[in-house]
């Protein structure tokens, strides 16, 4: 296999594509913070920093969950389980995410660079999680909820105000949620070989519930920004729009019909994050 390829099948492994939902709230952090478009290098910085680190923890993921990956019927075909790449190089790329995050964080500002470890624990942590515990899922959205809070940190160098806080605490409740439905296709394999999740332990019903509370606190958070901040109008229709496209989503996964997975975590939560971004950016640049 050609250097190229591999790249493109590790690409494929750690589901690169799906950055998507990380980095529009990074950067919703890094534009509220800076009330405006930050400089060039924070820019980039922050996109490095936010990348990496993601790439980190899908690595780590998948070698970490390999054995699990080549029993369960829906992971089975994954890249690392049909040997097209080996834990060798998976661990070799997560080492060199780890150095360029560590770079980045440098780069950045020393307090950004000084939080940059537990950042760390928490990315390679959380691939570990569902060994012991079935609150997994809010460790998850923990994890990336602290890409919004270290986009504003990166810009400010300190997490002194109420934004930051709310912008995390959004992003924790909206990854959870769509972790808890995502999770649902993995009840039996779950109970099956001692893996701990919501669904697993209380049921697919109590799991789609939790969600649904799980992205009301999303809603009430961003709602929370909106008044901090005093943004307006743009914002304001934005997030309405993303409070249709989160009661869209509950509407097409049912304890029974679970047919829709895909489409709920995979399409709309894309739309979500990238509209919440946009909303905002608009509200901060009409003000």
């Amino acid at each position: 296999m050609t250097m190229l390829r591999r790249v493109r099948v590790f690409l494929e492994a750690i589901k690169f594509e799906h950055t998507i939902f990380a980095l529009p709230f990074a950067y919703l952090g890094m534009v509220l913070a800076a009330r405006g478009w930050p400089t060039l290098h924070q820019f980039v910085w922050i996109t490095i920093a936010m990348t990496s680190a993601r790439t980190l923890a899908m690595a780590v993921n998948r070698v970490a969950d390999l054995e699990y990956d080549a029993c369960n019927p829906r992971t089975a075909s994954r890249p690392l389980v049909r040997g097209e790449l080996t834990p060798t190089q998976v661990w070799l790329a997560a080492a060199i995410s780890l150095v360029v995050f560590l770079f980045s964080a440098w780069q950045l500002n020393p307090f950004v660079f000084k939080l940059a470890p537990l950042a760390v624990v928490a990315l390679v942590g959380y691939s570990y999680t569902k060994r012991f515990t079935w609150l997994t899922h809010w460790w998850l959205g923990l994890t990336d909820g602290a890409a919004a809070a270290g986009a504003w940190a990166a810009v400010t160098a300190s997490l002194s105000h109420p934004t930051p806080w709310l912008l995390w605490l959004a992003v924790t409740f909206w990854i959870a949620g769509f972790d808890l439905i995502y999770a649902c296709q993995d009840v039996e394999f779950d109970r099956e070989v001692g893996l701990h999740s919501v669904p697993a332990r209380f049921g697919i019903p109590v799991a789609l519930r939790a969600a649904q509370l799980s992205h009301a606190v999303t809603v009430l958070s961003l709602v929370g920004v909106g008044l901090v901040e005093g943004l307006g109008w743009p914002y304001w229709v934005g997030l309405a729009v993303v409070v249709g496209l989160l009661a869209y989503e509950h509407s097409l996964v049912k304890p029974h019909d679970l047919s829709k997975v895909n489409v709920a975590f995979f399409t709309v939560n894309g739309y979500i994050s990238v509209i919440t971004f946009l909303a905002t950016f608009a509200a901060i640049f009409i003000h």
